[in-house]
């Protein structure tokens, strides 16, 4: 058991902490404020090799580890999770959905500009579209249709809270082919925004991470081709799981990021703010906070870790997704909630960060499957 980086992590990580500290610190409350999507920031992801970290050198990608991704989630996550939620849609969903399931055809034609980021020169991402407006948590109540008309589908129906939704170039669409059959009856699509039918509606005006684009994208009878489908027919329902529970990873790692950021921020500010008369560091309330957050900080950084191990090494990581998910959310809302205090009235002041963080977290806990859920597949797998 090895708990040290290796040096390749060691030069990620610190490439990844470059990144978010020179590159996304700056005007990242403004983004924040005015929901500026923050373009700039993921062309120079693409760059880097972030938005493919794990695809294979062959389709375009960096054929990096899970746990490398992890260690950039979390650098990136620290300082702007607006940022770091767009590159885990992208990596997570988007390029591993494609790369695991996906036809030869398929990766050539979608996969290779997917994991460089970039087409073109111009920005080149996906989303995953499986969210309705009836169909959250349980996600077998598609009201998305996709009509078998032989040689292609007409889509139709509503997809919400769709990430990169309008910045994205390509779509994967779980749609219902055959209601009878229920979530055997689902496929995924591959469609493309500028396709005849496909429109992008509201933006959402959210609580947290707004500077990520959340649509709801619309399809009124688009010609999907069938060579677009993924997998057998029917499929589309195992493929959202199969993917969901490497994207829990992402997510984890993006709420171990929210959270330490905030840690970080707390632990500076309680070592240079005084009352009565010393540093409030000094006072055993506030270290008992401190105490705590190095704590389940570490604890989540362990999970999240161990999750990406199993994943890198072929075992099944569907638990160990599951609990990093979970116990990361929860202690990124916690965390952030506790730094917000230790500031005191400068907490709840854009200008220190923590606020935004504090909003940030509470989206860990909802997307890619709510705390509620994983507490379902994790009670499932113990239980037997």
């Amino acid at each position: 058991m090895q708990f040290t980086l290796s040096e390749e992590h060691q030069m990620i990580e610190k490439a990844a902490k470059d990144f978010a500290v020179n590159e996304c610190l700056p005007g990242v409350i403004d983004r924040d404020e005015h929901q500026r999507f923050p373009k700039e920031q993921i062309m120079q992801l693409a760059d880097l090799g972030f938005m493919g970290m794990m695809v294979s050198a062959e389709y375009g990608g960096s054929g990096m580890d899970t746990v490398s991704y992890v260690l950039a989630m979390d650098q990136i996550s620290r300082v702007d999770a607006s940022v770091s939620v767009c590159m885990s849609v992208n990596n997570s969903l988007v390029c591993y959905g494609l790369e695991s399931f996906g036809t030869e055809a398929q990766k050539q034609q979608y996969l290779t500009p997917l994991a460089q980021g970039k087409k073109d020169g111009e920005l080149y991402i996906g989303a995953f579209l499986l969210s309705e407006p009836e169909a959250g948590s349980d996600a077998t109540s598609q009201r998305t249709t996709a009509e078998d008309m032989g040689d292609y589908y007409l889509l139709n129906g509503t997809k919400n809270w769709i990430t990169n939704g309008s910045s994205a170039s390509v779509y994967l669409v779980m749609a219902q082919t055959d209601v009878s059959k229920g979530s055997k009856g689902i496929n995924c699509l591959i469609v493309e925004k500028n396709w005849p039918g496909v429109t992008v509606a509201a933006k959402e005006n959210k609580l947290g991470i707004r500077g990520s684009d959340t649509h709801t994208i619309m399809f009124t009878d688009v010609k999907v081709p069938k060579v677009n489908r993924i997998g057998e027919n029917g499929f589309g329902f195992k493929f959202a799981m199969k993917t969901l529970a490497g994207g829990r990873i992402g997510i984890a790692s993006q709420a171990l990021g929210i959270a330490t950021g905030a840690y970080e921020l707390a632990l500076k500010y309680a070592k240079t703010r005084k009352a009565f008369g010393k540093e409030i560091a000094q006072h055993q309330a506030i270290q008992f906070k401190l105490a705590d957050m190095a704590t389940k900080i570490e604890a989540a950084r362990l999970l999240c870790l161990k999750a990406a191990w199993e994943k890198d090494n072929g075992l099944d990581y569907t638990l160990s997704s599951s609990m990093a998910k979970v116990f990361a959310s929860e202690t990124a809302m916690w965390v952030t909630t506790e730094a917000v205090q230790i500031h005191g009235g400068y907490g709840f002041v854009k200008e220190y960060h923590v606020e935004r963080m504090m909003r940030d977290a509470k989206i860990t806990q909802i997307y890619e499957g709510t705390s509620e859920v994983q507490r379902i597949v994790i009670s499932r797998s113990i239980l037997g």
